[in-house]
Formats: C-alpha cells, sequence, structure tokens
C-alpha cells in the first residue's frame, strides 16, 4: 500500500434515499388506486354492511340467531361436508392433474375440456343433471336424492376443478432434471414424489383447497334440488339464509353470513400459514 492510497480520503458509502420506500411508478400509484376503489366497491363496502346488518338486533340477538339449534345444524352438515369434499379433492384433483400432464391416452385432450365444466355449467342445471342420475328413478339404482350424500356430491360436483386447475400448471413447469438426478442417485419413485415433487406442488394444492372449501360454504343452485333442504338433516347454511331473508329478518339472515365469513376467513389464513411454511422449508 503507496503513501498516496493512505492520505486519498474514503470514498463515501453510498446510502439510500432517505424515504424511498416504495417503487410504484405514477402510472403504477394509479392502478393501485383504481384497484382499491374497485375492490372496495365490490368486496370490503359490500363485507362491511353485512357486518353492520348483522349488529342491529345487538350482540344478544345475534348470539340468539347463530346458536339456534337448526341454524347451527346446517352449520355443521355445511362446514362438515365442504371440508370432507375439499380432503377428497385435494387428493383426486391432484392425481387428475398428473394424469392429464404426464400421462398420454386416447381422450386425454376430451377430458381436459370436460374438467371445467363445472365452471361453466349453471349451478341450478348441475342440480338437474344429478337428480336425474341419483334421484327417485335413478337409472344408476343410486337413490341418494335428499340425503346427506347428496350434499356431499353435488359439493364434489361444483368444486371439482380447483385443485386441478391450480396443480395443472406446476406440474408442467417442473424440472424434469431434478426428478431424473434423484433417480440417478437410487431414489425410489415414492421417494421421488414426496421428496422432490410433493413441495413444489404444496402452495398449488393449499390454493386449490382454498378455493374449493370457499366455494362449497357458499353453493346454493345444485342443492336446491338435490339436497330437499330439510331442517337437522339435509339444510345448508345458503338456504337457511335464503329462509331468514323470506321471513323478512334481513338481521338474522346477517348474521348467519357473518359467521360464514368468519368460518371462511380463519380456513383460508390457516391454509395460507401451511403454504408458506411448507415454502420456506423447500
Amino acid at each position: 500500500m503507496t503513501a498516496a492510497s493512505l492520505d486519498a480520503p474514503a470514498r463515501p458509502t453510498p446510502r439510500r434515499r432517505a424515504g424511498r420506500s416504495t417503487t410504484l411508478t405514477p402510472g403504477s400509484s394509479l392502478a393501485l388506486g383504481i384497484s382499491i376503489v374497485w375492490f372496495s366497491l365490490l368486496v370490503l363496502i359490500p363485507l362491511t354492511a353485512v357486518v353492520v346488518s348483522a349488529s342491529d338486533r345487538g350482540w344478544s340477538g345475534y348470539w340468539q340467531t347463530i346458536t339456534n339449534p337448526q341454524t347451527m345444524a346446517a352449520v355443521r352438515l355445511t362446514v362438515g361436508q365442504s371440508v370432507l369434499v375439499t380432503l377428497v379433492n385435494i387428493v383426486v384433483g391432484t392425481v387428475i392433474a398428473w394424469v392429464l400432464v404426464r400421462d398420454r391416452f386416447f381422450g386425454k385432450r376430451l377430458l381436459d375440456v370436460i374438467i371445467d365444466i363445472p365452471f361453466a355449467l349453471p349451478t341450478i342445471v348441475a342440480g338437474l343433471v344429478l337428480l336425474g342420475l341419483y334421484g327417485p328413478n335413478s337409472p344408476l339404482d343410486l337413490h341418494w336424492a335428499y340425503t346427506r350424500n347428496a350434499v356431499t356430491l353435488a359439493l364434489a360436483f361444483v368444486t371439482l376443478p380447483f385443485v386441478v386447475r391450480t396443480v395443472q400448471p406446476v406440474l408442467e413447469e417442473l424440472d424434469h432434471d431434478v426428478e431424473e438426478a434423484a433417480a440417478s442417485l437410487g431414489a425410489s419413485r415414492g421417494t421421488i414424489f414426496r421428496r422432490v415433487i410433493l413441495p413444489s406442488l404444496v402452495p398449488a394444492i393449499t390454493a386449490g383447497a382454498a378455493l374449493s372449501f370457499a366455494r362449497a360454504i357458499a353453493e346454493y343452485g345444485s342443492l336446491v334440488l338435490l339436497s330437499g333442504n330439510k331442517p337437522f338433516h339435509t339444510e345448508v347454511v345458503s338456504v337457511r339464509v335464503l329462509t331468514h331473508i323470506e321471513n323478512g329478518s334481513g338481521a338474522s339472515a346477517a348474521a348467519v353470513a357473518s359467521l360464514m365469513l368468519l368460518v371462511a376467513f380463519v380456513v383460508i389464513v390457516l391454509l395460507d400459514i401451511i403454504q408458506r411454511r411448507v415454502s420456506s422449508r423447500a
């Protein structure tokens, strides 16, 4: 090190500009503002209105409404069947996505199109179709209409595509070189799926599960014809809300709706936590 270098003044360390806490450009700021306004009009304001309406009768009236035995029976049926259907979709939806991506067979493109039918088909039409197959004159000799099996069947039908369509693009983007490297090191197919493939699929699976559960607890159209809406037996929450509205009790309907909103929020947050933890470990 020379004397000139010792006498040279030290260069100041570059610092970030104070107050530079955002990277939004003017155009991005405008887009963000429009997005927030649109989101508020469609989601935040209506949800706030539901919560405010639910409090019209006070806390005692709210508690009396949501703890009503008929309401609690509808909540247990709706949430229980939605959880069951979501678990089934996690397994079956992942399997279907795997087959569509990794296998070749006759009719593959047709199956890929049919998967989206529950998205496009009006739910009341879905109920009519299912009633024809599983109703009193069932050609399959499966008389499930107006039973709890009908609720499970209807929810499974309308939620089938969610896990498939969230997992499928992730499978298509997976790098096969990693799987081949694991196989060359002696890993079995089960180990490769469990240690290499599954961690990459978990975020997509949890996202599809959240969508599936949220769709299931809100289902109405396909259940109107198929379940029979029997109180304490096949009545779901959406029908219970409609009953309150038809009886002129908007506050009671809002109270039940707010309870389901809370359930959906808790489930979605739990699935998001699981997704983040798995992603951080991957």
